[in-house]
């Protein structure tokens, strides 16, 4: 029972870190059909500016953790809006070249990582609490799995409010429905949609510095690993479904999890074996829309 408690939460804090780097590629490909390739490189840059940060502050502080946690969210935004009016928006409807684009950004994004940074990983630490486990039903779990949950519960609820309840927010969704009407009423959807990048890069370094507590290590290559995971995380829950985007991150983390643990190290056939045959049964993901 301890055992299964334990893979329960750990499963689900792995699905927050999941859903914090897929939401932000499924509100960017739902809401504006652009292939983000380079997402996992606003993830590493935070993880590594949250580190530098919380390194001179007092990386056993909560001042540190803090302060590690909004700089990583600023610097996921800053690049991550950077990219968009810099590279992206010339390349609206011109598919392949932004996949070629983003994976090239990507790519120079690591090996920039590598000359800052080294290609070792740098370990880190944090507030002795994160580092200590709390007692539930006989298992103990760690505690950064709590604060990844209740971030990324607290980063679903502000893109949710975000987008229904803010005069952005209409715009973007209106934009999305009809950008030829929207601009044709004054209203400047090109600022709407860095915005939508922005979201998406705050999400991305927030994960970074939470990924970071959770392996206990930040690298180079530490975003475009969990990238992996968030494309099947983002196709799985519907293309621009942050609900399915949620849904499918606790899926697979939790299938990943008890997979590794009781079928023999097997977690990342089986998330493969998930999005195989929910593209065959569902094309459009588990709460995306029909085509």
């Amino acid at each position: 029972m301890s055992t299964v408690v334990l893979l329960l939460f750990t499963g689900v804090g792995l699905g927050a870190i999941y859903f914090l780097v897929a939401s932000g590629l499924s509100l960017i490909y739902g809401l504006m059909h652009v292939l983000n390739f380079a997402h996992g490189v606003f993830l590493s840059l935070g993880a590594f500016l949250g580190f530098e940060v919380a390194s001179r502050l007092g990386a056993t502080t909560w001042t540190g953790f803090a302060a590690s946690l909004l700089v990583g969210a600023l610097a996921g935004a800053v690049f991550a809006a950077l990219t968009e009016r810099v590279l992206v928006q010339r390349l609206y409807e011109r598919h392949i070249e932004q996949v070629l684009v983003t994976v090239g950004l990507g790519l120079a994004a690591v090996a920039l990582f590598d000359g800052i940074w080294g290609t070792d990983p740098q370990f880190i630490s944090g507030p002795a609490w994160l580092g200590r486990t709390t007692h539930i039903l006989g298992a103990n779990v760690p505690n950064d799995r709590f604060v990844a949950i209740l971030v990324a519960a607290l980063v679903l609820l502000g893109m949710v409010l975000f987008l229904q309840r803010t005069r952005y927010g209409m715009i973007i969704r209106a934009g999305v429905e009809n950008r030829a009407m929207v601009t044709a009423l004054g209203i400047d959807v090109r600022t709407a949609f860095t915005l939508v990048f922005t979201i998406g890069g705050i999400a991305a370094g927030l994960g970074g510095v939470l990924a970071s507590h959770y392996f206990g290590y930040v690298s180079p290559l530490l975003g475009q690993t969990l990238l992996i995971f968030a494309f099947i995380v983002t196709v799985i829950g519907g293309l621009g479904s942050l609900t399915g985007a949620a849904i499918a991150s606790v899926l697979v983390a939790l299938l990943q999890q008890f997979a590794n643990y009781y079928l023999w190290g097997t977690g990342d056939l089986a998330v493969v074996v998930l999005l195989a045959v929910v593209l065959l049964t569902r094309p459009s993901g588990l709460m995306g829309r029909r085509a």
